[in-house]
């Protein structure tokens, strides 16, 4: 199983010369097996435009999840070339909000807002709302978990197959359901249901600890919390994701090499960066250069 970033910024794209070597693009993450296109994707912010090119000509087939439903995760699906193309297959799962998932999107695909709504983004598009618990999609067995995040239902996914693992919690407020042990935030069931053992956690890092509690009505977590939870639940690498708008390169590099040194030597870490890809088939311990230029775990 290969996992392929192609926007990791969270809340807002950041263009600019600072951003260049992790990207300004929001969330999506490209889920495929072997040299196979992928055929499940995680979030539709605006990197989705990057999966077009892994397609190799051919219009997408397969699954997006969406982790919830805020801007940086959505916008992205009007400017999927391959999802709109001729012959394509999108099939969008949200979160279960209680009406129909197509109805709940329109609120911010649609006029005045946006020039269509998602029924015109092509006849291959279907909309449905997924409940917690596990499904069988495209081939993956998917776990979904509601955690807690602000302004609306919120789900993390675990997506296995073949034995290899990943958990995905993009934007995750564990201060929200209590400060934990440390006051990092609480360690709760569904956060290590979703992680446990897993090959890496993507997890939301937006945040040091030392801007919390200036911070904390955003509704994200910090760096530390994400090192803590992947170490309890036993996950063996630990990619910080959805960095924050404003977060230039070398701060990001700063922040990955104090996020290492917490982790200490049983816990590979990484800053995700659009365009990096983890062979989650090779140990976990085999390194190579990263974006900051310093080891990452294995990628192509």
């Amino acid at each position: 199983m290969k996992v392929t970033f192609c926007g990791v910024r969270g809340s807002t794209p950041a263009p600019g010369s600072a951003f260049v070597r992790y990207g300004g693009q929001t969330s999506c993450v490209a889920v495929s097996l072997g040299d196979d296109a992928p055929h499940l994707l995680l979030d539709a912010g605006t990197g989705l435009i990057a999966v077009t090119p892994l397609l190799g000509g051919e219009p997408f087939d397969g699954s997006i999840l969406l982790g919830h439903l805020h801007w940086d995760h959505t916008h992205g699906m009007p400017f999927f070339a391959g999802g709109t193309a001729l012959g394509s297959r999108v099939a969008i799962h949200i979160p279960e909000q209680g009406d129909s998932a197509e109805s709940v999107l329109e609120r911010a695909v649609s006029p005045p807002h946006f020039p269509i709504v998602p029924s015109q983004l092509g006849p291959g598009w279907s909309f449905t709302g997924l409940p917690e618990g596990t499904h069988a999609l495209e081939g993956y067995d998917v776990l979904a978990r509601e955690i807690p995040h602000k302004g609306g239902r919120a789900f993390g996914y675990r997506v296995a197959h073949g034995g290899a693992s990943l958990a995905y919690l993009s934007d995750h407020s564990p201060t929200s359901v209590g400060p934990g042990p440390d006051d990092l935030g609480e360690r709760h069931e569904s956060a290590l249901a979703l992680a446990d053992g897993v090959d890496v956690l993507i997890h939301d890092s937006q945040h040091l600890q030392a801007q919390f509690p200036d911070v904390q009505f955003l509704g994200h977590a910090s760096v530390e919390y994400g090192v803590q939870l992947a170490r309890e639940a036993g996950a063996k690498a630990y990619a910080l994701f959805h960095h924050d708008p404003q977060r230039t390169d070398d701060e990001v590099d700063a922040i990955l090499e104090h996020a290492r040194g917490l982790a200490g030597d049983d816990l590979a870490v990484v800053a995700a960066y659009e365009g990096l890809v983890l062979d989650l088939t090779v140990p976990i311990d085999q390194h190579t250069e990263g974006a900051s230029g310093a080891p990452a775990v294995r990628f192509l």
